[in-house]
Order: structure tokens, then sequence, then C-alpha cells
């Protein structure tokens, strides 16, 4: 007669990886295609870079100008009021030029995906 099959355990079985063998910290690794960054995707990514930090760079610098125009009052002593309305003015200038390079960045994203 035959013994009945029991049922067996579950087991697993581990080997190990030819991977972490294989590893190496050296800089050859971590190096970037630099190839990459010449094709269309990598200037895709560069470009969508350059479009976040211009948009983040923008807002800090709004909220900032805004902040600093608010605390401006006129008091008595004229020269520390003149400082900070030159310090407001000069804030919404870097402003704007984030603004607008935000816009051309955002324009150069546009048309590099378009086509």
């Amino acid at each position: 007669m035959e013994d009945p099959q029991r049922p067996r355990s579950h087991t697993v079985t581990t080997t190990a990886s030819s991977f972490a063998e294989n590893f190496s910290t050296s800089s050859s690794s971590f190096a970037y295609d630099r190839e990459f960054l010449r094709t269309l995707p990598g200037l895709l990514i560069v470009a969508e870079i350059g479009l976040c930090f211009n948009s983040s760079a923008f807002v800090l610098y709004l909220s900032a100008a805004v902040v600093d125009a608010s605390s401006v009052s006129p008091e008595r002593d004229s020269h520390n009021f003149n400082s900070w309305a030159a310090s407001s003015f000069f804030a919404f200038l870097v402003t704007i030029c984030y603004a607008g390079n935000t816009y051309f960045s955002f324009i150069a994203w546009r048309s590099r995906t378009v086509q």
C-alpha cells in the first residue's frame, strides 16, 4: 500500500544575488549619460526643471514682496521709510523678472512637447 502524501510545509529557498556582488560605488556607476541631455526627452526634462524652478521662485518672491510691501509704514525717520520702500520696489522687480522667465520657460517647454 502506498502511503498517502502528506501536505508539505511551505518552504522558501533563497539564493545569493549576483547583483550585490557586482555592484560597485565607483563614479562610473553613477555617471549620467551626457548624450541623453542632447535627446528630445533629455531636453524636455531640463525644460521642466527650469519651469518648476522659475515658477516656484516666482511664488516665493511674490510672497516675500507682498510681506515686504505690507510692512512699510511712514514713520518719523524718513530714511527708514525710504529704505523699506526701495526694498519693496526691488522685490517686486525681481518678482516680475521671475514671472517673465517662467513665461518663457513655459513657452519653450510647450513648443518642445508639441513637436
